[in-house]
């Protein structure tokens, strides 16, 4: 089966004042169609950023530079004037944003709201794109007859329910949900999500999900790719990242998670913080928080190295063992 999409050497560049701001330094990565995607990383890391460049909705007051391929299907999206690149929005790529607060206009009801996703790309009349909206409400968990209320009268997990139901209105191959469950308690986050794989898995949609959450990953990624200061550091399947982490940074997200096995109960934090990316550091952007790092690590880039078939890690060390013969 061929990739059905393609990011190549992405990179985005911001402006703040004049500085430049390095938001992701030559990202790649690709997942079949059907699949999901994890992008696991801090704030600030830059997972946002690739997906906004997806689907090309960066701002164009800060954004410097947007360079590099992105394919879907074999359609180079980065390349499409922007009135072709409208169809492509909502039709074949949607974006869930992380706060169902904000995402949502509170001067139009939801209904109008959904109602207009489904007319820009569907040559329907307001009856017909009337009765969608509210078949899509419905299959949300809200009931049809709230179509004409306003965004303040539902709660934070309904809202969230309204803006998937808005980002699934015209059936897009490709749903970008970045940190949906984020600004919601745990009970409603459980709920957001078996409906996000329920609605993904009746409708064959390819996924790319943004999260903190190692456990959201486990429970519904296929593939797994690990994003630090702009760059993917280790990417692999789920089994491969959680069975076998192997670059530092991704043993030290596994390492600060609580762990309620044995004797050790104390947390061990990553030290430090990510790097300001308008001043990255020279070498490996980790090397200032890694309790490996050496002169090598400091001074130059790790490449992405495969370790095992389809895992691939941007360290020297691991570069070293794969030249060694012990991976």
């Amino acid at each position: 089966m061929s990739d059905f999409l393609t990011v190549k050497d992405l990179v985005v560049e911001y402006t703040s004042g004049g500085i430049p701001i390095q938001a992701v330094n030559g990202v790649t990565f690709s997942m079949k169609k059907g699949s999901v995607l994890g992008l696991v990383g801090e704030t600030g890391a830059g997972k946002t950023t690739i997906a906004k460049a997806i689907i090309r909705v960066l701002p164009d007051a800060s954004t410097k530079k947007c360079e590099g391929t992105v394919e879907l299907d074999g359609q180079s999206i980065l390349d499409l004037p922007e009135k072709e690149m409208q169809k492509v929005r909502g039709d074949k790529i949607a974006l869930i944003s992380q706060d169902p607060m904000t995402a949502l206009n509170p001067i139009h009801s939801v209904g109008e709201q959904i109602m207009e996703a489904i007319q820009a790309h569907e040559e329907v009349n307001k009856k017909e794109a009337m009765a969608q909206g509210m078949e899509l409400l419905e299959m949300v968990g809200i009931p049809k007859e709230r179509f004409l209320n306003y965004p303040h009268e539902f709660s934070g997990g309904m809202k969230q329910r309204i803006v998937i139901a808005i980002a699934l209105a015209c059936n897009p191959e490709l749903l970008l949900a970045d940190e949906p469950t984020t600004a919601l308690d745990v009970t409603i986050q459980a709920q957001v999500l078996d409906l996000i794989m329920k609605l993904k898995e009746e409708r064959g949609t390819s996924m790319i999900l943004i999260t903190h959450d190692l456990g959201v990953v486990a429970e519904c990624c296929d593939d797994v790719a690990v994003v630090y200061a702009g760059q993917i550091v280790e990417s692999g399947n789920k089994f491969q990242i959680f069975h076998n982490p192997s670059h530092p940074y991704t043993r030290g997200l596994f390492n600060s998670l609580p762990q309620f096995a044995g004797e050790d109960r104390r947390l061990h934090p990553i030290p430090g913080l990510p790097p300001d990316p308008s001043r990255l550091p020279q070498g490996c952007y980790f090397s200032p928080r890694c309790p490996y790092a050496d002169d090598v690590c400091r001074s130059t880039q790790g490449k992405l190295t495969e370790i095992e078939p389809g895992h691939v890690c941007r360290c020297h060390k691991c570069q070293n063992r794969k030249e060694e013969g012990s991976i």
